[in-house]
């Protein structure tokens, strides 16, 4: 009897999601661990103030990266079938338009950003970093149908061979001495890996002259994603933002140092799996019963996957981080563990989120993200009162006051919604 339940489990495990998760998130877990090697690497070659200038390099970059995902390529996921193909010409078009755009914006906020922080250092490579935004947009389009039909061990695989092939690069550089140009450069020369992976496990390609005709049914879907995803990116980046303008830049590279070698690899797993839940969920639509079973199951998965990892992880802290990365990090270790444990909220809420994208409700997300970003904002200008470590500590309380309360809520609303316009 045992071992005919043990099989019984064994099937029910075998599902769709599940193998998409586990590629998805066994894919991030082996590029988490060589960035671990390349960021052991990094902390022994590069100076504070060379991660200082990464992190503000950086934090710009994902400001303007933030606009590439603007919800056409959820649309493509969402979308009816009938649909797909006159949408998917349509958005390569409108994504080279967008693209091509916020190239000339990142340049120009280069020159902004070196005002603003007197440091003309931050010019030339976050305009290098801009010349990614013209590769994109060739293989956007088959990205979003790979994982609309489900294929993404392909996508995780894509991952896998640019990303650790960007920390490979980081690693050579900065024993070769070239400081944050080891961090930059190797995202600019892996970019034409994803691109390849794209078009050759996908045969669709445009065709037939440019039109607009569903430019408006594509924006219109995505404003309230790219609202979300802009807020998301400003949560993200704002702790980055403040400890560089109100302390220094030595004191933003110690926190972004304790950010990557700490909740970095949660995080990362935790972005990797939300495209996952959400082609999980869009399945169901049409079936209470099913769709709610499915969301309870992310969050079960999600959970599982993410909490046990950051308790590990922050309760070993103290002593892998002088052993691993040298003892002149110690500094970073209570940053480290504070916002590590900040990430465990951060699976269910980003299940509620797709939850609400599923149904379409993408404005119930964005009201959330609003009012969460404000109060978010607040208490960083609090804690930085008590340098990095009080804006640590304002991270850690303000994810685990909010989030669970999203969870909840979001949950509730989604399915009382559901149950008034699918009665089963």
């Amino acid at each position: 009897m045992p071992i005919t339940w043990f099989k019984r489990k064994l099937r029910d495990a075998d599902s769709p999601f599940l193998r998409n998760v586990g590629w998805l998130g066994g894919s991030t877990a082996m590029i988490r661990i060589s960035r671990l090697l390349a960021t052991i690497i990094l902390a022994r070659f590069l100076t504070k103030e060379d991660y200082g200038l990464a992190a503000l390099v950086m934090t710009i970059n994902e400001f303007v990266l933030v606009f590439t995902r603007n919800g056409i390529g959820t649309k493509l996921i969402q979308a009816d079938s009938e649909h797909v193909e006159g949408l998917s010409r349509e958005a390569y078009w409108l994504n080279w338009l967008l693209f091509t755009g916020l190239f000339c914006v990142q340049v120009l906020t280069a020159f902004v950003v070196s005002w603003i922080y007197q440091d003309q250092r931050v010019i030339v490579p976050i305009c290098v970093l801009g010349l990614v935004l013209l590769i994109i947009p060739m293989g956007l389009v088959q990205a979003s149908l790979i994982q609309r039909e489900g294929r993404f061990k392909i996508i995780a695989l894509a991952q896998l061979a640019q990303v650790s092939t960007d920390n490979i690069l980081s690693a050579i550089l900065a024993i070769s001495g070239f400081g944050l140009w080891a961090i930059v450069l190797p995202k600019v020369l892996v970019a034409p890996i994803w691109l390849v992976v794209m078009l050759k496990n996908h045969h669709w390609r445009p065709h037939g002259k440019p039109t607009a005709t569903h430019w408006r049914e594509l924006m219109g879907f995505g404003g309230p994603i790219l609202g979300v995803e802009l807020l998301q990116t400003l949560r993200s980046n704002l702790d980055y933002l403040i400890v560089g303008r109100f302390l220094s830049l030595e004191a933003l590279g110690v926190y972004y140092f304790a950010f990557n070698a700490g909740a970095g690899i949660s995080l990362g797993i935790m972005n990797a799996t939300k495209a996952s839940v959400l082609s999980h969920l869009c399945e169901a639509r049409d079936n209470l019963a099913d769709f709610r079973a499915r969301y309870f199951q992310s969050l079960k998965v999600m959970g599982s996957a993410i909490v046990p990892l950051v308790l590990l992880q922050s309760t070993l802290a103290p002593f892998y981080v002088p052993i691993i990365f040298g003892s002149r990090w110690d500094s970073a270790i209570p940053i480290l563990i504070i916002i590590c444990l900040s990430a465990i909220p951060r699976p269910f809420a980003d299940a509620a989120s797709q939850l609400l994208i599923a149904i379409n409700k993408t404005e119930w997300d964005l009201t959330w993200n609003i009012i969460f970003t404000c109060f978010f904002a607040v208490a960083l200008f609090i804690g930085v009162q008590w340098q990095a470590i009080g804006v640590a500590i304002a991270v850690l309380l303000s994810h685990w006051l909010c989030l669970p309360l999203f969870t909840i809520y979001a949950s509730r609303l989604a399915f009382r919604h559901l149950a008034r316009t699918q009665p089963q």
